[in-house]
Protein backbone atom coordinates (compact mmCIF):
# COMPACT_ATOMS: atom_id res chain seq x y z
CA UNK A 1 0.00 0.00 0.00
CA UNK A 2 2.63 2.69 0.94
CA UNK A 3 4.52 1.75 -2.50
CA UNK A 4 1.73 2.45 -4.36
CA UNK A 5 1.35 5.79 -2.72
CA UNK A 6 4.95 6.43 -3.30
CA UNK A 7 4.28 5.64 -6.77
CA UNK A 8 1.21 7.67 -6.91
CA UNK A 9 3.11 10.79 -5.52
CA UNK A 10 5.81 10.94 -7.66
CA UNK A 11 3.53 10.55 -10.88
CA UNK A 12 1.71 13.82 -9.57
CA UNK A 13 5.12 15.33 -8.29
CA UNK A 14 6.52 14.69 -12.32
CA UNK A 15 3.18 15.66 -14.08
CA UNK A 16 3.62 19.10 -11.68
CA UNK A 17 7.06 19.65 -12.63
CA UNK A 18 6.05 19.41 -16.33
CA UNK A 19 3.34 21.56 -15.63
CA UNK A 20 5.14 24.52 -14.36
CA UNK A 21 6.17 27.21 -17.06
CA UNK A 22 10.15 27.71 -17.43
CA UNK A 23 11.97 30.66 -18.14
CA UNK A 24 12.34 30.29 -21.89
CA UNK A 25 8.34 29.85 -22.48
CA UNK A 26 7.51 32.57 -20.69
CA UNK A 27 10.59 34.78 -22.61
CA UNK A 28 9.08 33.26 -25.81
CA UNK A 29 5.26 34.67 -25.31
CA UNK A 30 7.32 38.36 -23.85
CA UNK A 31 8.95 38.21 -27.30
CA UNK A 32 5.64 38.04 -29.18
CA UNK A 33 4.53 40.67 -26.91
CA UNK A 34 7.49 42.53 -27.80
CA UNK A 35 6.92 42.41 -31.17
CA UNK A 36 3.95 44.44 -31.47
CA UNK A 37 5.97 47.52 -30.30
CA UNK A 38 9.64 46.66 -31.91
CA UNK A 39 8.20 45.94 -35.63
CA UNK A 40 4.90 48.25 -35.82
CA UNK A 41 5.22 47.83 -39.41
CA UNK A 42 5.27 44.03 -40.23
CA UNK A 43 1.96 42.96 -37.71
CA UNK A 44 -0.11 41.73 -41.01
CA UNK A 45 3.13 38.88 -41.86
CA UNK A 46 3.40 38.59 -37.90
CA UNK A 47 -0.53 38.07 -37.89
CA UNK A 48 0.17 35.40 -40.59
CA UNK A 49 2.89 33.68 -38.54
CA UNK A 50 1.19 33.33 -35.28
CA UNK A 51 -1.53 31.81 -37.05
CA UNK A 52 0.13 29.27 -39.20
CA UNK A 53 2.17 28.39 -35.80
CA UNK A 54 -1.57 27.97 -34.38
CA UNK A 55 -2.63 25.95 -37.79
CA UNK A 56 0.69 23.68 -36.75
CA UNK A 57 0.26 23.11 -33.28
CA UNK A 58 -3.13 21.75 -34.07
CA UNK A 59 -1.43 19.30 -36.58
CA UNK A 60 1.66 18.58 -34.07
CA UNK A 61 -1.32 17.13 -31.42
CA UNK A 62 -2.13 14.65 -33.86
CA UNK A 63 0.83 13.91 -35.51
CA UNK A 64 3.72 14.23 -32.75
CA UNK A 65 1.88 13.83 -29.62
CA UNK A 66 -0.75 10.75 -31.00
CA UNK A 67 1.12 9.56 -33.74
CA UNK A 68 -1.73 10.04 -36.83
CA UNK A 69 -0.48 10.78 -39.89
CA UNK A 70 -2.47 12.95 -42.07
CA UNK A 71 -2.35 14.87 -45.71
CA UNK A 72 -5.76 16.77 -45.24
CA UNK A 73 -5.40 19.00 -41.94
CA UNK A 74 -5.97 21.84 -44.21
CA UNK A 75 -9.76 20.78 -44.67
CA UNK A 76 -10.52 21.72 -40.98
CA UNK A 77 -8.59 25.04 -41.88
CA UNK A 78 -11.02 25.77 -44.87
CA UNK A 79 -13.92 25.11 -43.01
CA UNK A 80 -13.12 27.74 -40.09
CA UNK A 81 -12.13 30.09 -42.73
CA UNK A 82 -15.17 29.39 -45.12
CA UNK A 83 -17.22 29.73 -41.73
CA UNK A 84 -16.07 32.72 -40.54
CA UNK A 85 -16.15 34.26 -44.08
CA UNK A 86 -19.56 33.30 -44.91
CA UNK A 87 -21.03 34.79 -41.29
CA UNK A 88 -19.35 38.08 -41.67
CA UNK A 89 -20.37 38.19 -45.30
CA UNK A 90 -24.02 37.81 -44.44
CA UNK A 91 -24.15 40.12 -42.05
CA UNK A 92 -22.62 38.73 -38.73
CA UNK A 93 -19.40 40.90 -38.23
CA UNK A 94 -18.68 40.24 -34.36
CA UNK A 95 -15.47 38.26 -34.56
CA UNK A 96 -15.35 36.02 -31.05
CA UNK A 97 -18.87 34.22 -31.84
CA UNK A 98 -17.63 34.29 -35.83
CA UNK A 99 -14.45 32.47 -34.08
CA UNK A 100 -16.39 30.09 -31.99
CA UNK A 101 -18.86 29.02 -34.64
CA UNK A 102 -15.61 28.42 -37.32
CA UNK A 103 -14.77 25.72 -34.42
CA UNK A 104 -17.49 24.38 -33.78
CA UNK A 105 -18.35 23.69 -37.43
CA UNK A 106 -14.06 22.52 -37.79
CA UNK A 107 -14.96 20.32 -34.48
CA UNK A 108 -17.84 18.72 -35.89
CA UNK A 109 -15.78 17.71 -39.08
CA UNK A 110 -13.49 16.55 -37.21
CA UNK A 111 -15.30 14.48 -34.55
CA UNK A 112 -16.97 12.62 -37.91
CA UNK A 113 -13.83 11.91 -39.68
CA UNK A 114 -12.29 10.58 -36.94
CA UNK A 115 -14.54 7.80 -37.00
CA UNK A 116 -12.79 6.48 -40.89
CA UNK A 117 -9.74 6.79 -39.46
CA UNK A 118 -10.37 3.90 -35.70
CA UNK A 119 -12.10 1.67 -38.65
CA UNK A 120 -8.10 0.45 -38.31
CA UNK A 121 -5.42 0.34 -41.10
CA UNK A 122 -2.03 1.67 -40.81
CA UNK A 123 -0.73 4.98 -41.75
CA UNK A 124 -0.86 4.81 -45.45
CA UNK A 125 -4.57 4.06 -44.83
CA UNK A 126 -4.50 6.73 -42.95
CA UNK A 127 -2.55 9.01 -45.73
CA UNK A 128 -5.31 7.85 -48.18
CA UNK A 129 -8.48 8.76 -46.11
CA UNK A 130 -7.32 12.20 -44.55
CA UNK A 131 -6.23 12.98 -48.44
CA UNK A 132 -9.39 11.59 -49.80
CA UNK A 133 -11.45 14.04 -47.40
CA UNK A 134 -8.90 17.08 -48.11
CA UNK A 135 -9.19 16.68 -52.02
CA UNK A 136 -13.11 15.94 -51.46
CA UNK A 137 -13.47 19.43 -49.93
CA UNK A 138 -11.97 21.21 -52.20
CA UNK A 139 -13.68 20.71 -55.04
CA UNK A 140 -17.06 21.50 -53.44
CA UNK A 141 -15.58 24.84 -52.43
CA UNK A 142 -14.49 24.91 -56.03
CA UNK A 143 -17.88 23.89 -57.34
CA UNK A 144 -20.17 25.45 -55.16
CA UNK A 145 -19.04 28.59 -56.57
CA UNK A 146 -22.44 30.92 -55.61
CA UNK A 147 -21.40 30.32 -52.48
CA UNK A 148 -17.63 30.47 -51.69
CA UNK A 149 -16.64 32.13 -54.72
CA UNK A 150 -14.81 29.72 -56.34
CA UNK A 151 -11.23 30.57 -57.61
CA UNK A 152 -12.04 34.37 -57.28
CA UNK A 153 -12.40 33.63 -53.50
CA UNK A 154 -15.32 35.22 -51.07
CA UNK A 155 -15.61 38.52 -51.27
CA UNK A 156 -17.61 40.83 -49.56
CA UNK A 157 -16.04 39.79 -45.48
CA UNK A 158 -16.52 42.41 -43.31
CA UNK A 159 -15.60 42.27 -39.62
CA UNK A 160 -16.71 44.27 -36.76
CA UNK A 161 -14.67 45.78 -34.54
CA UNK A 162 -13.36 43.77 -31.39
CA UNK A 163 -15.35 43.98 -28.21
CA UNK A 164 -17.55 46.78 -29.87
CA UNK A 165 -14.20 49.06 -29.36
CA UNK A 166 -10.93 48.08 -31.28
CA UNK A 167 -11.10 48.06 -35.67
CA UNK A 168 -8.83 46.33 -37.80
CA UNK A 169 -6.66 48.53 -39.30
CA UNK A 170 -4.13 48.32 -42.00
CA UNK A 171 -1.91 48.30 -40.00
CA UNK A 172 -2.78 45.24 -38.39
CA UNK A 173 -2.12 46.51 -34.76
CA UNK A 174 -5.71 44.68 -33.34
CA UNK A 175 -5.11 41.94 -35.83
CA UNK A 176 -1.80 41.18 -34.19
CA UNK A 177 -2.88 41.74 -30.80
CA UNK A 178 -6.13 39.57 -31.32
CA UNK A 179 -4.22 36.71 -33.16
CA UNK A 180 -1.94 36.86 -30.15
CA UNK A 181 -4.22 36.60 -27.56
CA UNK A 182 -6.26 33.64 -29.04
CA UNK A 183 -2.87 31.66 -29.71
CA UNK A 184 -1.93 31.81 -26.16
CA UNK A 185 -5.25 30.91 -24.41
CA UNK A 186 -5.31 27.88 -26.69
CA UNK A 187 -1.55 26.71 -26.50
CA UNK A 188 -2.32 27.44 -22.71
CA UNK A 189 -5.03 24.71 -22.97
CA UNK A 190 -3.02 22.64 -25.11
CA UNK A 191 0.03 22.65 -23.22
CA UNK A 192 -1.71 21.59 -19.87
CA UNK A 193 -3.59 18.95 -21.93
CA UNK A 194 -0.51 17.40 -23.23
CA UNK A 195 1.00 17.78 -19.47
CA UNK A 196 -1.88 15.66 -18.16
CA UNK A 197 -2.07 12.19 -17.75
CA UNK A 198 -4.23 12.18 -20.98
CA UNK A 199 -1.18 13.54 -22.49
CA UNK A 200 0.67 10.18 -21.36
CA UNK A 201 -1.92 7.99 -22.84
CA UNK A 202 -1.41 9.62 -25.92
CA UNK A 203 2.54 9.25 -26.29
CA UNK A 204 1.74 5.32 -25.17
CA UNK A 205 -0.88 4.75 -28.08
CA UNK A 206 1.75 6.62 -29.91
CA UNK A 207 4.47 4.58 -29.52
CA UNK A 208 2.97 1.00 -29.10
CA UNK A 209 -0.68 0.84 -29.36
CA UNK A 210 -0.74 -2.97 -28.54
CA UNK A 211 1.05 -1.94 -25.04
CA UNK A 212 -1.07 1.21 -24.73
CA UNK A 213 -4.53 -1.13 -24.89
CA UNK A 214 -3.30 -3.53 -22.58
CA UNK A 215 -2.72 -1.11 -20.03
CA UNK A 216 -6.38 0.18 -20.59
CA UNK A 217 -5.88 2.75 -22.45
CA UNK A 218 -9.16 3.70 -24.86
CA UNK A 219 -7.44 4.00 -28.10
CA UNK A 220 -10.75 4.53 -30.28
CA UNK A 221 -11.50 7.59 -27.75
CA UNK A 222 -8.29 9.07 -27.51
CA UNK A 223 -8.34 9.57 -31.48
CA UNK A 224 -11.47 10.31 -31.67
CA UNK A 225 -11.14 13.21 -28.99
CA UNK A 226 -7.68 14.33 -30.07
CA UNK A 227 -8.64 14.52 -33.62
CA UNK A 228 -11.85 16.88 -32.57
CA UNK A 229 -10.02 18.89 -30.69
CA UNK A 230 -7.26 19.45 -33.17
CA UNK A 231 -9.41 19.95 -35.59
CA UNK A 232 -11.13 23.17 -33.63
CA UNK A 233 -7.87 25.10 -33.03
CA UNK A 234 -7.22 24.40 -37.02
CA UNK A 235 -10.76 25.95 -37.41
CA UNK A 236 -9.87 28.60 -35.21
CA UNK A 237 -6.33 29.67 -36.90
CA UNK A 238 -8.58 29.55 -40.31
CA UNK A 239 -11.16 31.73 -38.77
CA UNK A 240 -8.68 33.95 -37.97
CA UNK A 241 -7.01 34.19 -41.16
CA UNK A 242 -10.16 35.74 -42.41
CA UNK A 243 -10.74 37.94 -40.12
CA UNK A 244 -7.76 39.47 -39.99
CA UNK A 245 -7.44 39.54 -43.92
CA UNK A 246 -11.08 39.47 -44.90
CA UNK A 247 -10.65 37.59 -47.10
CA UNK A 248 -10.71 33.65 -48.08
CA UNK A 249 -9.65 32.08 -51.07
CA UNK A 250 -9.80 28.45 -51.80
CA UNK A 251 -6.38 27.74 -51.27
CA UNK A 252 -7.11 27.39 -47.29
CA UNK A 253 -8.69 24.07 -48.20
CA UNK A 254 -5.62 22.94 -50.71
CA UNK A 255 -3.26 19.98 -50.63
CA UNK A 256 -0.02 22.59 -50.71
CA UNK A 257 -1.55 23.99 -47.77
CA UNK A 258 -1.36 20.52 -45.64
CA UNK A 259 1.80 19.81 -47.36
CA UNK A 260 3.82 23.40 -46.21
CA UNK A 261 2.22 22.68 -42.83
CA UNK A 262 4.27 19.03 -42.57
CA UNK A 263 7.41 21.20 -43.88
CA UNK A 264 6.66 23.16 -40.78
CA UNK A 265 6.80 20.61 -38.07
CA UNK A 266 9.89 19.27 -40.08
CA UNK A 267 11.61 22.48 -39.33
CA UNK A 268 10.30 23.27 -35.80
CA UNK A 269 10.25 19.47 -34.58
CA UNK A 270 7.27 17.66 -33.59
CA UNK A 271 5.91 17.14 -29.77
CA UNK A 272 7.60 20.05 -28.44
CA UNK A 273 4.37 22.35 -28.25
CA UNK A 274 6.86 25.34 -29.48
CA UNK A 275 7.93 23.18 -32.75
CA UNK A 276 4.88 24.48 -34.60
CA UNK A 277 5.57 28.22 -34.24
CA UNK A 278 9.12 28.14 -34.65
CA UNK A 279 9.07 26.60 -37.85
CA UNK A 280 6.35 28.88 -39.02
CA UNK A 281 8.43 31.81 -38.48
CA UNK A 282 11.43 30.17 -39.92
CA UNK A 283 9.39 28.71 -43.07
CA UNK A 284 7.17 31.71 -43.84
CA UNK A 285 10.51 34.16 -43.48
CA UNK A 286 12.46 31.58 -45.35
CA UNK A 287 9.78 31.83 -48.23
CA UNK A 288 9.61 35.67 -48.16
CA UNK A 289 13.46 36.53 -48.54
CA UNK A 290 14.50 33.45 -50.82
CA UNK A 291 11.12 34.41 -53.11
CA UNK A 292 12.03 37.93 -53.30
CA UNK A 293 15.95 37.31 -53.68
CA UNK A 294 15.51 34.62 -56.42
CA UNK A 295 11.48 34.36 -56.97
CA UNK A 296 12.26 31.34 -59.84
CA UNK A 297 14.15 29.16 -57.42
CA UNK A 298 13.24 29.76 -54.07
CA UNK A 299 11.81 26.30 -53.67
CA UNK A 300 15.22 24.74 -55.32
CA UNK A 301 17.23 26.48 -51.52
CA UNK A 302 13.89 25.84 -49.30
CA UNK A 303 14.39 22.16 -50.43
CA UNK A 304 17.91 22.33 -50.06
CA UNK A 305 17.84 24.02 -46.47
CA UNK A 306 15.12 21.45 -45.19
CA UNK A 307 17.53 17.92 -46.80
CA UNK A 308 20.52 19.46 -44.48
CA UNK A 309 17.44 19.70 -41.20
CA UNK A 310 16.53 16.50 -42.44
CA UNK A 311 20.22 14.78 -41.81
CA UNK A 312 21.77 16.92 -39.05
CA UNK A 313 19.26 18.15 -37.09
CA UNK A 314 16.77 15.51 -36.34
CA UNK A 315 13.39 16.54 -34.27
CA UNK A 316 14.12 20.01 -36.21
CA UNK A 317 15.22 23.31 -34.44
CA UNK A 318 14.17 22.79 -31.39
CA UNK A 319 15.31 18.87 -30.93
CA UNK A 320 18.79 20.22 -32.20
CA UNK A 321 18.59 22.86 -29.35
CA UNK A 322 17.51 19.81 -27.06
CA UNK A 323 20.34 18.00 -27.75
CA UNK A 324 22.65 21.00 -27.67
CA UNK A 325 21.48 22.08 -23.88
CA UNK A 326 21.93 18.35 -23.32
CA UNK A 327 25.73 18.13 -24.48
CA UNK A 328 26.40 21.74 -22.56
CA UNK A 329 24.84 20.26 -19.55
CA UNK A 330 26.98 16.97 -19.37
CA UNK A 331 30.24 19.53 -20.52
CA UNK A 332 28.85 21.17 -17.19
CA UNK A 333 28.68 18.27 -15.02
CA UNK A 334 32.22 17.04 -16.07
CA UNK A 335 34.04 19.94 -14.90
CA UNK A 336 32.68 20.06 -11.60
CA UNK A 337 35.43 18.62 -9.11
Amino acid sequence: MSDTLARDSRHLSFLRARERWKPAEIAFWLALVGVYFVFPTSLIFASQILITGLFALSLDMILGYAGIVTLGHAAFFGIGAYTAGLMAAHGWHEPLSGLLVAGLAAGIAGYLSSFLLSRGGGDLTRLMITLGIGLLLFEVANSATEYTGGVDGLQGVEVGKLFGVFGFDLYGKTAYAYVLGIAFLLFAFTRSMMHSPYGLALRSMRENQTRALAIGIPISACLTNIYTIAAVIAGIAGALLTQTTQFVGIDVLSFQRSADLLIILIIGGTATLYGGFVGAAVFMLAQDRLSNLNPQYWLFWLGIILIVMTLYLRGGMLGGLSRLADLYRHWRNKERP
